[in-house]
């Protein structure tokens, strides 16, 4: 049984629409073979746990893929939140240019203690004048904030991280293991996750895109969150399918009810750092105590070697540091940094999470022993600088009303539309019961 290693050959599915994103980098290409890998591997599972016999035929939509990459959901009749906080964005320093993410607190109080200004883009700019990218970053990350300077994709390539990720895999599977299958008598060909528990310790957003792409198939997918946790902006995309519930991990009480949720789950997706899961007592072998038959897939941003592996990150602050936005700002004759027209980094290591999720599972179904996988948006973006670009296409149009799915969606901010499904394995698209819901509106406990 041979583990998901890269992209799917375009020989492995069928692919219809139209259009491409303008970009310096073949990002509707990622998005078609990204999602294709989660449809390809889904069908041989269906094969491996006889449901069909043989494995049904992968199709993807392009332009609808494209869109994915972007905003899935539109309101009627409210708005959504902004997506980025006040100060979050790009800078000018003394000698190149700087990224900020500060949508949330703690990362917004740290940059601007760093900075010593106060928190208007006005005064932001004026305090970045006085500094250089590099030592900014460096000082930001200390204090406990997110930053990237922007790299040239040269700088990047001879930087310690840099070479440290263009070495690694772009799936690290680790610590291989005995997996026993619960049975699932209510999987079928068309709902091949039904009844699969997945537990999602994962924040914005690619592990969010993974869960939220396993419960498009059935799975029962459950988010925890600490107290009080929001994404707004985000949170409507990535929710849909799951139930959501919070918990402390520091609390006694809460500690049990995860233990207890840990025990029964199928699939384990997380998204911490390396050594935070440790940090609450929870290590792989202590996972792996409790839970010996759970699959676990993890990402982080930077990779899992070399100084940076354990630095806090986002697809736009990636972006600055693998020379994409640099890259970008050449492409377009700019001389600001120009990312990618969607945060493609986090889209496709959310759905080859997926993918690596499902490869795992028909090993195990097969009778192989199963490794843990890791991504990270770093690897990612390396997958994406070398892939080629195709043959002319239209530029992209913007979503249309013949995009959405008929059907009103009521979430729980109040009704919209969903995009239509990107995606199909044999006659079944990916499809949702389940409407996309706020942090900590559901019960920490398994459906049923």
């Amino acid at each position: 049984m041979t583990l998901l290693a890269t992209l799917p050959d375009t020989g492995t599915f069928r692919l219809t629409g139209t259009g491409r994103w303008s970009s310096a980098f073949a990002v509707t290409e990622l998005a078609n073979a990204s999602i294709a890998a989660v449809g390809v591997e889904l069908a041989q599972l269906i094969e491996a746990l006889n449901l069909a016999p043989s494995a049904p035929e992968v199709t993807v939509d392009q332009r609808l893929a494209s869109l994915w990459f972007g905003y899935s959901f539109r309101p009627e009749g409210w708005e959504l939140p902004s997506l980025w906080d006040a100060i979050a964005g790009v800078y000018e320093t003394q000698d190149g240019w700087i990224r900020l993410h500060t949508n949330l607190p703690h990362h917004r109080q740290a940059a601007l203690r760093v900075l010593e200004c106060a928190g208007e883009p006005s005064a932001v700019t004026a305090a970045m004048r006085h500094w250089q990218a590099d030592r900014l970053e460096s000082e930001i990350v200390a204090a406990g904030g997110v930053a990237a300077a922007m790299r040239s994709r040269a700088d990047w390539l001879t930087h310690p991280q840099g070479r440290a990720v263009a070495a690694e895999p772009l799936i690290q599977w680790t610590s291989p293991r005995t997996v026993r299958l619960r049975y699932r008598p209510q999987a079928t060909a068309a709902r091949p996750l039904a009844g699969l528990r997945v537990l999602d310790l994962t924040r914005v957003l690619a592990g969010p895109v993974s869960t939220r792409t396993l419960a498009g198939f059935g799975a029962d997918v459950l988010r925890i969150d600490p107290p009080g946790w929001d994404e707004p902006g985000v949170i409507t995309d990535i929710s849909l399918g799951k139930r959501m519930a919070a918990l402390d991990l520091t609390k006694g009480e809460d500690r049990l009810v995860f233990e207890t949720l840990l025990a029964d789950a199928d699939v384990l997706v997380h998204g911490y750092r390396p050594g935070a899961l440790d940090g609450l007592g929870y290590g792989a072998d202590t996972r792996r105590r409790i839970a010996p038959n759970a699959v676990e897939v993890t990402l982080d941003a930077y990779g899992w070697t070399g100084p940076w592996a354990d630095r806090r990150g986002f697809d736009s602050l990636v972006q600055m540091s693998a020379g994409i936005a640099d890259a970008g700002r050449a492409w377009a004759k700019s001389d600001k940094p120009a990312p990618l027209p969607v945060q493609a980094l986090d889209h496709a290591t959310g759905y080859l999470m997926a993918a690596a999720v499902l490869s795992a599972l028909a090993a195990a179904a097969r009778g192989a022993e199963v490794p843990t996988a890791h991504l990270s948006l770093a690897r990612t973006a390396e997958l994406l600088a070398g892939l080629p670009k195709s043959a002319d296409a239209p530029d992209l149009a913007p979503p249309a009303d013949s995009d959405y799915a008929e059907e009103t969606e009521q979430s729980g901010w109040g009704p919209g539309r969903r995009l239509a499904p990107p995606l199909r394995v044999g006659a079944e698209p990916i499809r949702w019961i389940l409407p996309a819901a706020r942090c900590g509106s559901g019960a920490a406990c398994w459906p049923g």
